[in-house]
Protein backbone atom coordinates (compact mmCIF):
# COMPACT_ATOMS: atom_id res chain seq x y z
CA UNK A 1 0.00 0.00 0.00
CA UNK A 2 2.71 2.49 0.32
CA UNK A 3 4.71 1.88 -2.32
CA UNK A 4 1.29 2.58 -4.16
CA UNK A 5 0.89 5.30 -2.84
CA UNK A 6 4.23 6.92 -3.28
CA UNK A 7 4.04 5.69 -7.04
CA UNK A 8 0.51 7.75 -7.15
CA UNK A 9 1.85 10.69 -5.42
CA UNK A 10 5.08 11.11 -7.69
CA UNK A 11 2.81 11.27 -10.68
CA UNK A 12 0.39 13.33 -9.51
CA UNK A 13 2.70 15.80 -8.46
CA UNK A 14 4.50 16.14 -11.52
CA UNK A 15 1.20 16.77 -13.34
CA UNK A 16 0.37 19.20 -10.97
CA UNK A 17 4.22 20.91 -11.69
CA UNK A 18 3.88 20.98 -15.35
CA UNK A 19 0.48 22.75 -14.67
CA UNK A 20 1.46 25.23 -12.31
CA UNK A 21 5.18 26.23 -14.14
CA UNK A 22 4.25 25.28 -17.80
CA UNK A 23 0.34 25.92 -18.75
CA UNK A 24 -0.81 28.89 -19.68
CA UNK A 25 -2.48 30.72 -17.04
CA UNK A 26 -6.03 30.70 -18.53
CA UNK A 27 -5.43 25.97 -18.31
CA UNK A 28 -4.44 26.53 -14.91
CA UNK A 29 -7.47 28.63 -14.00
CA UNK A 30 -9.72 25.94 -15.60
CA UNK A 31 -7.71 22.87 -13.79
CA UNK A 32 -7.87 24.32 -10.50
CA UNK A 33 -11.73 24.65 -11.01
CA UNK A 34 -12.01 21.27 -12.62
CA UNK A 35 -10.05 19.80 -9.65
CA UNK A 36 -13.02 20.85 -7.44
CA UNK A 37 -15.94 20.51 -9.98
CA UNK A 38 -15.03 16.65 -9.34
CA UNK A 39 -14.52 17.45 -5.48
CA UNK A 40 -17.96 18.70 -5.84
CA UNK A 41 -19.50 15.72 -7.33
CA UNK A 42 -17.62 13.03 -4.84
CA UNK A 43 -19.06 15.63 -1.57
CA UNK A 44 -22.73 15.16 -3.51
CA UNK A 45 -22.65 11.75 -2.15
CA UNK A 46 -23.03 13.27 1.34
CA UNK A 47 -26.42 15.29 0.47
CA UNK A 48 -28.67 12.43 1.47
CA UNK A 49 -29.53 10.52 -2.09
CA UNK A 50 -27.81 9.17 -4.57
CA UNK A 51 -30.19 10.37 -7.53
CA UNK A 52 -28.21 11.34 -10.18
CA UNK A 53 -29.90 14.80 -10.91
CA UNK A 54 -29.72 16.11 -7.21
CA UNK A 55 -25.86 15.13 -7.26
CA UNK A 56 -25.20 17.00 -10.92
CA UNK A 57 -27.37 20.08 -9.32
CA UNK A 58 -24.95 20.03 -7.14
CA UNK A 59 -22.15 19.73 -9.09
CA UNK A 60 -23.33 22.59 -11.33
CA UNK A 61 -24.01 24.91 -8.55
CA UNK A 62 -20.58 24.80 -7.73
CA UNK A 63 -19.76 25.13 -11.39
CA UNK A 64 -21.90 28.15 -12.06
CA UNK A 65 -20.71 29.94 -8.50
CA UNK A 66 -17.16 29.23 -9.78
CA UNK A 67 -17.48 31.13 -12.99
CA UNK A 68 -18.92 34.08 -11.34
CA UNK A 69 -16.57 34.00 -9.09
CA UNK A 70 -13.71 34.13 -11.33
CA UNK A 71 -15.14 36.99 -13.24
CA UNK A 72 -15.19 39.02 -9.78
CA UNK A 73 -12.48 37.87 -8.22
CA UNK A 74 -11.15 40.85 -6.79
CA UNK A 75 -14.15 41.95 -5.43
CA UNK A 76 -15.05 39.25 -3.41
CA UNK A 77 -11.92 37.77 -2.29
CA UNK A 78 -12.22 38.63 1.17
CA UNK A 79 -15.34 37.97 2.47
CA UNK A 80 -15.13 34.40 0.59
CA UNK A 81 -12.03 33.72 2.17
CA UNK A 82 -13.48 34.99 5.50
CA UNK A 83 -17.00 32.79 4.91
CA UNK A 84 -14.73 29.90 4.16
CA UNK A 85 -12.13 30.06 7.10
CA UNK A 86 -15.76 30.75 9.94
CA UNK A 87 -16.93 27.33 8.35
CA UNK A 88 -13.60 25.44 9.32
CA UNK A 89 -13.51 27.07 13.02
CA UNK A 90 -17.36 25.77 12.59
CA UNK A 91 -16.31 22.28 11.55
CA UNK A 92 -14.03 21.87 14.41
CA UNK A 93 -16.49 22.78 16.97
CA UNK A 94 -18.87 19.89 15.11
CA UNK A 95 -16.04 17.55 14.66
CA UNK A 96 -15.24 17.02 18.29
CA UNK A 97 -19.46 17.16 18.81
CA UNK A 98 -19.54 13.81 16.60
CA UNK A 99 -21.96 11.74 16.00
CA UNK A 100 -24.49 14.05 15.84
CA UNK A 101 -27.36 14.45 12.58
CA UNK A 102 -26.26 15.80 9.59
CA UNK A 103 -29.31 17.05 7.36
CA UNK A 104 -29.02 17.41 3.60
CA UNK A 105 -29.36 21.46 3.79
CA UNK A 106 -26.09 20.81 6.54
CA UNK A 107 -24.21 19.05 3.70
CA UNK A 108 -25.25 21.38 0.72
CA UNK A 109 -23.86 24.31 2.64
CA UNK A 110 -21.03 22.99 4.21
CA UNK A 111 -19.79 21.36 0.46
CA UNK A 112 -20.09 25.25 -0.35
CA UNK A 113 -18.28 26.33 2.12
CA UNK A 114 -15.56 23.71 1.48
CA UNK A 115 -15.45 24.50 -2.70
CA UNK A 116 -15.90 27.63 -3.10
CA UNK A 117 -13.19 29.30 -0.63
CA UNK A 118 -10.50 26.94 -1.56
CA UNK A 119 -11.03 27.84 -5.14
CA UNK A 120 -10.93 31.09 -4.12
CA UNK A 121 -7.74 31.37 -2.39
CA UNK A 122 -6.19 28.60 -4.87
CA UNK A 123 -7.06 30.38 -7.77
CA UNK A 124 -5.32 33.89 -6.11
CA UNK A 125 -2.18 32.22 -5.02
CA UNK A 126 -1.84 31.11 -8.41
CA UNK A 127 -2.78 34.37 -10.00
CA UNK A 128 -0.05 36.21 -7.64
CA UNK A 129 2.60 33.57 -7.86
CA UNK A 130 2.41 29.49 -8.81
CA UNK A 131 5.22 29.56 -5.84
CA UNK A 132 2.58 30.77 -2.92
CA UNK A 133 0.58 27.97 -4.01
CA UNK A 134 3.20 25.26 -4.16
CA UNK A 135 4.04 26.85 -0.79
CA UNK A 136 0.37 25.95 0.82
CA UNK A 137 0.71 22.04 -1.09
CA UNK A 138 3.74 22.08 0.68
CA UNK A 139 2.76 22.84 4.22
CA UNK A 140 -0.24 20.71 3.77
CA UNK A 141 1.59 17.62 2.67
CA UNK A 142 4.31 17.95 5.16
CA UNK A 143 1.81 17.94 7.62
CA UNK A 144 -0.25 14.69 6.10
CA UNK A 145 3.48 12.78 6.19
CA UNK A 146 4.68 13.58 8.96
CA UNK A 147 1.13 12.64 10.90
CA UNK A 148 1.43 9.25 8.67
CA UNK A 149 4.81 8.25 9.62
CA UNK A 150 4.52 9.60 13.38
CA UNK A 151 1.17 8.46 13.94
CA UNK A 152 2.42 4.83 13.06
CA UNK A 153 5.13 4.77 15.08
CA UNK A 154 4.23 6.30 18.16
CA UNK A 155 0.55 6.43 17.83
CA UNK A 156 -1.48 6.08 21.44
CA UNK A 157 -4.04 9.12 21.48
CA UNK A 158 -6.74 8.78 19.64
CA UNK A 159 -7.71 12.27 17.84
CA UNK A 160 -11.45 11.34 17.49
CA UNK A 161 -12.36 7.93 17.67
CA UNK A 162 -15.62 8.57 16.32
CA UNK A 163 -15.03 9.99 13.68
CA UNK A 164 -11.28 8.32 12.41
CA UNK A 165 -10.12 6.08 14.77
CA UNK A 166 -6.51 5.76 12.92
CA UNK A 167 -5.68 9.51 13.64
CA UNK A 168 -3.67 10.27 16.86
CA UNK A 169 -2.43 13.46 18.27
CA UNK A 170 1.19 11.86 18.34
CA UNK A 171 0.43 12.05 14.45
CA UNK A 172 -0.93 15.21 14.47
CA UNK A 173 2.29 16.40 16.45
CA UNK A 174 4.78 14.94 14.15
CA UNK A 175 2.93 16.33 11.39
CA UNK A 176 3.27 19.76 12.78
CA UNK A 177 7.19 19.16 13.87
CA UNK A 178 7.97 18.50 10.17
CA UNK A 179 5.83 21.56 8.87
CA UNK A 180 7.67 23.53 11.56
CA UNK A 181 11.12 22.10 10.72
CA UNK A 182 10.72 23.29 7.53
CA UNK A 183 9.53 26.58 8.38
CA UNK A 184 12.25 27.34 10.18
CA UNK A 185 15.62 26.47 7.85
CA UNK A 186 13.32 28.10 4.82
CA UNK A 187 12.78 31.46 7.17
CA UNK A 188 16.33 31.58 7.79
CA UNK A 189 17.43 30.93 4.18
CA UNK A 190 15.06 33.43 2.69
CA UNK A 191 15.07 36.07 5.71
CA UNK A 192 11.33 35.80 6.78
CA UNK A 193 10.53 36.58 10.04
CA UNK A 194 10.65 33.44 12.32
CA UNK A 195 8.07 35.20 14.93
CA UNK A 196 5.67 35.39 12.23
CA UNK A 197 6.35 32.94 9.82
CA UNK A 198 6.40 29.93 12.39
CA UNK A 199 3.19 30.62 14.27
CA UNK A 200 0.69 31.40 11.23
CA UNK A 201 2.51 28.30 9.22
CA UNK A 202 1.67 26.33 12.26
CA UNK A 203 -2.07 27.33 12.53
CA UNK A 204 -2.13 26.73 8.65
CA UNK A 205 -0.97 23.00 9.24
CA UNK A 206 -3.46 22.66 12.36
CA UNK A 207 -6.50 23.82 10.35
CA UNK A 208 -5.29 21.05 6.91
CA UNK A 209 -5.77 18.38 9.87
CA UNK A 210 -9.20 19.85 10.53
CA UNK A 211 -10.30 19.60 6.67
CA UNK A 212 -9.71 15.97 6.21
CA UNK A 213 -11.62 15.21 9.88
CA UNK A 214 -14.60 16.95 8.63
CA UNK A 215 -14.80 15.14 5.33
CA UNK A 216 -13.93 12.13 7.56
CA UNK A 217 -17.14 12.92 9.98
CA UNK A 218 -19.12 13.03 6.20
CA UNK A 219 -17.56 9.59 5.63
CA UNK A 220 -18.49 8.16 8.84
CA UNK A 221 -21.96 9.62 8.52
CA UNK A 222 -22.94 8.21 4.98
CA UNK A 223 -20.92 4.77 5.57
CA UNK A 224 -18.34 5.36 2.99
CA UNK A 225 -14.56 5.00 3.09
CA UNK A 226 -13.28 6.74 0.52
CA UNK A 227 -14.80 9.22 -1.50
CA UNK A 228 -13.68 7.80 -4.74
CA UNK A 229 -11.02 6.02 -6.19
CA UNK A 230 -9.24 8.06 -9.02
CA UNK A 231 -6.00 7.61 -7.13
CA UNK A 232 -4.71 4.50 -6.34
CA UNK A 233 -3.69 4.30 -2.53
CA UNK A 234 -5.00 7.52 -2.29
CA UNK A 235 -8.87 7.46 -2.57
CA UNK A 236 -11.13 10.49 -4.54
CA UNK A 237 -10.30 13.17 -5.40
CA UNK A 238 -12.21 15.16 -2.40
CA UNK A 239 -9.73 12.67 -0.05
CA UNK A 240 -6.82 14.58 -1.44
CA UNK A 241 -8.15 18.65 -1.46
CA UNK A 242 -9.51 18.21 1.93
CA UNK A 243 -6.84 19.45 4.11
CA UNK A 244 -5.86 21.30 1.47
CA UNK A 245 -9.59 23.13 1.25
CA UNK A 246 -9.36 24.04 4.95
CA UNK A 247 -5.61 25.40 4.59
CA UNK A 248 -6.04 27.47 1.98
CA UNK A 249 -8.11 30.39 2.93
CA UNK A 250 -6.49 31.47 6.03
CA UNK A 251 -3.11 31.03 3.97
CA UNK A 252 -4.47 33.18 1.48
CA UNK A 253 -6.02 35.92 4.15
CA UNK A 254 -2.37 35.48 5.38
CA UNK A 255 -0.50 36.85 2.92
CA UNK A 256 -3.30 39.65 2.35
CA UNK A 257 -2.70 40.12 5.80
CA UNK A 258 1.08 41.04 4.79
CA UNK A 259 0.50 42.89 1.95
CA UNK A 260 1.36 40.06 -0.46
CA UNK A 261 -2.21 39.24 -1.99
Amino acid sequence: MLKQRVITALVAVAILLVVLFYAPKPVGMVAIGGLFAAAAWEWSQFLGTKASPVRWLFVGAVIACEVILATVLADWTQPILIAGLCWWVGALVWAFRFPTPIPAAAAWIGGLLMLLPAYVALAVLYQLSAWWLLALLMIVWMADVGAYFSGKAFGRVKLAPSISPGKTWEGVIGGLLLVLTAVVVVSLQQGFSLAVAVPFCAAVSLLSVVGDLTVSMFKRHTGIKDSGNLFPGHGGVLDRVDSVSAAAPLFAIGLGWAGTV
